[in-house]
């Protein structure tokens, strides 16, 4: 099998008779939980008692008309942690002596109902009427095309800028294909250009004053939702050194189709991926699938502690990764042609929680080390770019170049100017920078007087 067929194979997802034997547990709670849980008020308690009692087209649409990435969601989101942990089935039982119930795999059914419109060809919106006002959207990735679809919903005339060849940002460039691969996505984004946006790919929002120069460039509102494709690094002086790699770099390249460059980089190679989160788990699963010879993943803190979810971190035991926990990484070792030989490292121990409710990892003293190694990926976060507030000059930024908002509308401190998704928030969820689109285009209409 060769490293592309490798990243082809995007698990399958419920049928129609197991997503119904599933939407039949569920309870019909009055005030359902599991909607309050769910970031982008996707509504799942109303699309889960629609198909209990065989109304598909409506669970459809609720979906829809609620979360235009409701696939992309579905498929994405750690719903063990929003709606599904307020699943009332899970519940049930506690009382009882084998203990509770699983909850409803609510993410599972979700992803089947979009799936199942696409089979079906199923159209929830038809193009609406056009209005007059024109709004600018400034990056396509989840949160962009949130606000631009609520937006031409309504037939505002919107326009979405994207710097990269193609429109999704991390749904198309950060995400391995196995995971989430382009068929689906390119399905997602059927829905959304149905709706009359027009997308302009290869053009990037640059220069000082790009973004404010939109609203003299004829728009009526501008939505700021580029993301942040900048890397962060453990030694920035390092990041020329011929093995080390960023994520964004990394699996961009494997979105790309670039398996052959990878393979040749990775392939019977010690690699090293440091991070603990789903990125990281990305990264060392696709290394494995690149024919690596050894994969670590190093990171400060403990395994309970990684922010990737449970079952992430369990995939990758079984892929065979080397966890290599409580280290931390402070330099790396090259020769003298510059490539890289090995990392430093120094062993960590927990103190005290720190603001993320963590244990925070201290340094051993006199514990340094170097470990050999051919490839290491950093997967560390992401940042906005050194010169992002130069594309926006008159609005406000904190010291991490974050776009400062009124997390109730999206407004920016520059009239006529919103923002939402990573570049607001850091990075975070789909589903919540789904909900910054939503959240800035009610904003948007009200500012524009509907």
């Amino acid at each position: 099998m060769s490293s592309a067929d490798k990243f082809k194979e995007m698990r399958k997802g419920f049928g129609l008779a197991q997503a119904v034997a599933e939407a039949d547990r569920c309870l019909l709670c009055h005030d359902a939980p599991c909607s309050e849980g769910c970031p982008a008020d996707t509504k799942p308690a109303e699309f889960i008692r629609k198909l209990r009692f065989k109304n598909i087209t409506g669970a459809i649409r609720t979906i829809k008309q609620n979360n235009i990435l409701g696939g992309a969601c579905g498929v994405l989101c750690p719903t063990h942690r929003l709606c599904e942990e307020k699943c009332s089935a899970m519940f049930k039982s506690q009382n009882r002596p084998e203990g509770a119930e699983h909850p409803i795999q609510i993410g599972m059914i979700q992803r089947f109902l979009v799936e199942h419109s696409w089979d079906r060809g199923f159209k929830v919106f038809e193009k609406a009427e056009p209005r007059a006002e024109k709004i600018a959207v400034v990056g396509s990735g989840p949160a962009g095309l949130s606000c631009a679809a609520e937006l031409a919903k309504d037939g505002f005339q919107v326009t979405v800028f994207e710097a990269r060849p193609e429109p999704g940002g991390v749904l198309r460039y950060g995400v391995v294909s196995y995971r989430f691969d382009m068929n689906f996505l390119e399905h997602e984004m059927e829905d959304i250009k149905a709706l009359g946006i027009e997308f302009q790919c290869n053009s990037p929002i640059q220069g000082k004053q790009g973004a404010e120069k939109l609203l003299k460039d004829g728009f009526d509102a501008v939505f700021l939702g580029p993301g942040l494709w900048d890397a962060a690094t453990i030694k920035a002086q390092g990041q020329d050194i011929d093995g080390l790699l960023s994520s964004v770099d990394y699996l961009s390249a494997l979105r790309d189709g670039r398996f052959e460059e990878m393979e040749n980089k990775v392939k019977g190679k010690t690699v090293a991926v440091i991070g603990g989160g789903s990125v990281a788990m990305d990264c060392v699963e696709s290394a494995v699938k690149l024919d690596a010879k050894d994969v670590y993943l190093i990171y400060r803190r403990s395994f309970t502690q990684m922010p990737a979810e449970p079952d992430e971190r369990i995939e990758a035991q079984e892929a065979g990764i080397h966890f290599l926990l409580l280290n931390q990484p402070v330099d790396y070792v090259s020769d003298e042609k510059n490539k890289l030989r090995g990392i430093k490292l120094v062993r960590t121990q927990l103190g005290d929680p720190d603001e993320s409710g963590r244990r925070r990892p201290e340094a051993i003293e006199g514990s340094e080390w170097v470990m050999d190694v051919d490839i290491v990926i950093e997967a560390i976060g992401n940042k906005a770019p050194a010169e992002s507030p130069q594309w926006y000059p008159s609005v406000e930024v904190d010291d991490k170049r974050l776009v400062k908002v009124n997390p109730d509308t999206g407004q920016t401190s520059v009239e006529g100017i919103f923002a939402g998704g990573d570049i607001v928030r850091g990075p975070a969820l789909v589903v919540t920078a789904v909900q910054d689109g939503k959240v800035a285009a009610r904003a948007i209409k009200d500012y524009l007087g509907r």
